[in-house]
């Protein structure tokens, strides 16, 4: 069931966080999103050291859909260096895998 992947990301306020969220769903490079926050993140940055507030998005893709999901998520975000990572699910229900592939299918195959 590695065909799907959870890709999660952060911004900066919760009001990006939708847009950005809002932009990939519209275009069908996820199926859905959730976001969470606000997170407390703690990191090294530029060579020092943080701590700051977050909107974690968690994103439902396809896994052969990843690198326009990646070049979008880096296009559109606030960060020029923004954490993009994906996980793959390794199991689901079928309605739900389903529901996914549907809902992630490029427009032209609508």
């Amino acid at each position: 069931m590695a065909d799907f992947v959870q890709v999660s990301t952060a911004t900066p306020t919760h009001e990006q966080a939708v847009r950005l969220a809002q932009s990939v769903v519209k275009e069908r490079l996820a199926a859905g999103a959730q976001i969470i926050g606000p997170v407390t993140s703690v990191f090294w940055h530029l060579g020092e050291f943080g701590t700051g507030e977050e909107w974690q998005l968690l994103l439902k893709a396809q896994a052969e859909r990843y690198a326009e999901l990646e070049a979008h998520l880096i296009k559109n975000h606030p960060w020029d260096n923004p954490e993009v990572a994906a996980v793959p699910i390794v199991a689901g229900s079928e309605a739900y895998l389903r529901w996914v592939s549907e809902n992630t299918r490029p427009s032209s195959l609508q």
